[in-house]
């Protein structure tokens, strides 16, 4: 497809006179212009919805959830990826970041390393991919040489394919098993997909991510109970954590945490059940990490 035929090269009605308009014009104008992304994404929810159900199987099996692109879109990929293991206590290598370029590119924009459809394929290659796992292309046009490149590899050796697009019918939808397309309209600045569309992609991967993590069970009612305590902040957020699942004072909550190795998920068990020590990792290991399926099953059992 010709660029200039692309959704996200088109010119906004909206913005033609931008550069006159006033301070406060501008900023309304791409206030309303960002309003509209979240009811496109509402189309995709049983898009988004099918994939997680297929990322959670994947991780069941051992697979990875990988994001790859290039820019904005690798970038946002990058940034989903490393906010995993803090917030839900994953592994670092369960969900991949990979941008065209590598590391330089997250700060400088190397716009060149685009067009590469083989590296694509080799930065596969080089994390060891397997069936098991999940590549995500991510691009707004559809059609970046390097993540069409990313995904043909993918396709050959097995793993599930996904694209995160901006574009109807691109290259990389015909190319993937699953598609998810946030047509969000013109730019407020032609062809600077930076902005709604990053936004729209932005949110996509949020809910990948975050939906996945909680049907995996690193979520308690709305708590993320796997959270790492990885500095005071986080630290202090676990107490809270602890004391709003279980109605605990502060002081339980400091004790139960130290007494599990500061690992968030056992402290509320520990509170919840009376559990003491290993019998709290065992009972986790029990239900697969599952915290409310161990408390209901212990007083299941302690009922009978």
């Amino acid at each position: 497809m010709e660029i200039a035929k692309l959704n996200t090269e088109q010119q906004n009605p909206k913005t033609m006179n931008i550069d006159l308009m006033s301070t406060e014009d501008i900023i309304t104008v791409i206030n309303q212009e960002d309003t509209l992304v979240p009811n496109v994404l509402a189309r995709q929810v049983p898009n988004v919805s099918e994939v997680v159900d297929r990322i959670v199987a994947s991780f069941k099996k051992g697979g990875r959830l990988i994001y790859i692109g290039a820019g904005t879109s690798g970038r946002l990929g990058i940034i989903d990826a490393s906010e995993c293991p803090p917030t839900f206590g994953t592994d670092p290598g369960l969900v991949v970041g990979i941008i065209a370029g590598g590391k330089e590119a997250m700060t400088e924009a190397l716009e060149g390393v685009e067009d590469d459809k083989q590296q694509g394929q080799n930065d596969l290659a080089n994390i060891n991919l397997t069936a098991d796992d999940i590549v995500v292309g991510i691009a707004a046009s559809g059609r970046t040489p390097y993540t069409i490149g990313a995904l043909e590899y993918a396709k050959e050796i097995g793993a599930l394919t996904v694209s995160v697009v901006c574009s109807k019918d691109s290259e990389m939808e015909k190319i993937s098993d699953h598609t998810i397309s946030a047509v969000v309209g013109p730019e407020v600045i032609t062809g600077s997909t930076r902005m709604k569309a990053g936004t729209a992609q932005k949110l996509i991967l949020n809910m990948l991510s975050t939906a996945s993590m909680i049907k995996l069970g690193k979520v308690y009612g709305n708590l993320m109970v796997d959270v790492q305590m990885t500095n005071e902040k986080l630290h202090n957020r676990a107490v809270n954590i602890v004391k709003m699942a279980t109605g605990a004072s502060d002081e339980e909550a400091r004790e139960a945490i130290k007494e599990q190795n500061y690992h968030t998920k056992a402290a509320i068990l520990q509170i919840t059940t009376g559990l003491r020590g290993t019998e709290v990792k065992e009972l986790l290991e029990k239900h697969d990490g599952y915290l409310r399926d161990a408390i209901s099953n212990f007083y299941r059992g302690s009922a009978k």
